[in-house]
């Protein structure tokens, strides 16, 4: 099968942590080397999966009480690089940036907090993503070469297909593409919704 790519790097990042030990402990046993942050790092950490934490992988730490941490070009140098284009080979070797093949992302949970019946405006604006959403996008729009994950129940179609093929098919990549930017919209559209209710009031 052709245009297949194999994932060496993958960098899990997920609010919804529902199954993702199960996913973290497959790939690291294929061994994908696997960056996370803080609180996904906690968990697989707590599971006995070894990750490198994205702090010491871009030699920056989280900062602003987390508002930046994945905003660095070895994150998305490493997602964004067209792996065909010798000049953005160059870049990344210049640049100490290591291609990440995998991203599992899932964002800020906006839409519980604002259904909150006593949730306060600043803490619906803390719950809007910034990061999540850029690497979702980053990883979609460069789905030729990465995979994006947003939502657990896929899973199993990414560790069934490195069982079969050893690597991610085209066809998986575009469907997770188009999911991640309808995930990316719907999550632009109730913030857009909330906010819009609030200026109403």
């Amino acid at each position: 099968m052709s245009n297949i790519r194999t994932i060496t790097r993958a960098l899990i990042s997920v609010s919804d942590k529902r199954d993702v030990h199960t996913l973290a402990a497959f790939l690291q046993s294929n061994g994908v080397e696997i960056l996370s942050t803080g609180g996904t790092s906690r968990v697989l950490g707590e599971e006995g999966i070894p990750v490198r934490s994205v702090d010491s992988y871009t030699g920056h730490p989280e900062i602003m009480d987390g508002r930046v941490k994945t905003l660095h070009p070895k994150i998305h140098g490493g997602i964004l690089a067209n792996r065909d284009i010798p000049a953005h080979q160059e870049d990344m070797r210049a640049n100490c940036i290591e291609p990440i093949d995998l991203v599992v992302v899932n964002l800020y949970p906006f839409e519980k907090t604002v259904a909150q019946r006593d949730v306060s405006f600043v803490d619906a604006i803390e719950n809007i993503d910034i990061g999540g959403p850029t690497m979702v996008r980053s990883s979609a729009k460069n789905h030729a070469f990465v995979t994006i994950v947003v939502d657990p129940d896929d899973y199993s179609l990414v560790m069934d297909e490195l069982s079969k093929h050893g690597g991610i098919t085209e066809k998986t990549r575009q469907y997770l593409a188009v999911k991640a930017f309808a995930h990316t919209a719907a999550y632009d559209r109730a913030i857009t919704d909330y906010l819009q209710t609030v200026i109403e009031k």
